[in-house]
C-alpha cells in the first residue's frame, strides 16, 4: 500500500473508504445471513480490484464480528498464457492468509469450443464455477465467496432482460442447483467507484484477465457504459434500480407462475358496493 503518513488527506479519504465498504459489506452479511458461527468461508481471488478488496474487508469484518468464522482464499490457476504465478502466493504469504492455489486448465477448453472472435465469458465462468464448486466441497468449505458488487448485480439484470428474456440477475445469496453449495456475495451492496479508488489507493497487485478482459463490443461492457451514461446524466438512478430489486411486486408483473392472475376474482362486498354507487 503507498505511504500515506505524510499525505493526511489521502489518509482521511482511504479511512472513509473503508468505512464505507465495511459498514455496507456487514450491513449485506446481516440482510442475507450470508455468514454464520462456524463457516470456513472460500473467499474466491481473482487478481482483480474486487476479489482483492473483498478479502480486505471479510478480514476486516472477522476481526470485530461478534461470531468465528475462518477464511481461506483461493486463487483458480486457468492456465492463460503470461499469467503471472508468483504474484498471489507472494501476496497471500505476506498476508498470512490461508490459501490454496487451484490448477485447472480451463483456458485450452475455452480457446478450442468457442470460436474465434466469439464472447468466451459464458463457457469460462461456467468451467470456473465447476471447479470452484468441486474445491469448495474438497477443503470442507461451507461458504464461497465472489467479489460481485452492486453494478455487477444490476448489469447482470440488463443482461438478461436484453439478451436472455428473463428479469433475473445476481443474488447476494444463492443454493447451487445441487443444493450442496451458498455462494455469497459479501460487497453486493458496495458501489464498483468505492471499490476501485479503494483498490487503487491500497496498491493491489491486479493481475488483468487476458481470456476474456481483451474483447471488444463485450455485451456487459455496452450495458456498463449505458448505466454509466444513465448516473451522469440523472445521478442516483442506479441507487433508485438496485432498490428496485428490492421492492418486487409480483402482482404486477406477468409472470403467470409467480403470480395467480388466472384466480383473480372481484369479491362479492366490492361488487355489491359497486352496484350501490351505480344506484
Amino acid at each position: 500500500m503507498m505511504d500515506l503518513s505524510n499525505r493526511p488527506k489521502e489518509k482521511l479519504e482511504l479511512n472513509k473508504l473503508q468505512k464505507r465498504l465495511r459498514r455496507l459489506t456487514g450491513q449485506a452479511i446481516a440482510d442475507f445471513n450470508m455468514i454464520e458461527d462456524g463457516d470456513k468461508v472460500m473467499v474466491c481471488l481473482s487478481g482483480g480490484k474486487d476479489s482483492y478488496t473483498m478479502l480486505e474487508i471479510l478480514r476486516n469484518l472477522q476481526a470485530s464480528a461478534p461470531i468465528k468464522f475462518s477464511i481461506v482464499a483461493v486463487n483458480l490457476d486457468q492456465k492463460q498464457p503470461g499469467f503471472p504465478e508468483h504474484i498471489l502466493p507472494a501476496y497471500l504469504e505476506e498476508l498470512g492468509v490461508d490459501f490454496h492455489i487451484l490448477e485447472r486448465d480451463t483456458y485450452s477448453i475455452v480457446k478450442e469450443i468457442v470460436p474465434e472472435g466469439k464472447t468466451t465469458c459464458g463457457l469460462c465462468s461456467r468451467l470456473r464455477r465447476g471447479s470452484l464448486y468441486g474445491f469448495a466441497e474438497e477443503i470442507g468449505a461451507t461458504k464461497i465467496a465472489l467479489g460481485h458488487h452492486r453494478d455487477d448485480i444490476l448489469e447482470t439484470l440488463f443482461l438478461n432482460m436484453f439478451f436472455g428474456g428473463k428479469l433475473k440477475s445476481m443474488p447476494p445469496k444463492l443454493l447451487s442447483d445441487d443444493g450442496k453449495h451458498i455462494v455469497i456475495r459479501p460487497l453486493a451492496y458496495c458501489k464498483e467507484s468505492d471499490i476501485e479508488a479503494f483498490a487503487h489507493m491500497k496498491e493491489y497487485p491486479i493481475i488483468p484477465c487476458n481470456l476474456c478482459g481483451s474483447q471488444e463490443n463485450l455485451q456487459r461492457q455496452v450495458v456498463k457504459d449505458m448505466l454509466q451514461k444513465w448516473e451522469k446524466e440523472f445521478p442516483g438512478r442506479i441507487e433508485t434500480m438496485f432498490s428496485a430489486l428490492q421492492n418486487v411486486v409480483p402482482s404486477h408483473l406477468a409472470d403467470t407462475e409467480l403470480f395467480d392472475f388466472k384466480g383473480l376474482k372481484q369479491s362479492p362486498a366490492a361488487f355489491d358496493r359497486l352496484n350501490i354507487i351505480s344506484l
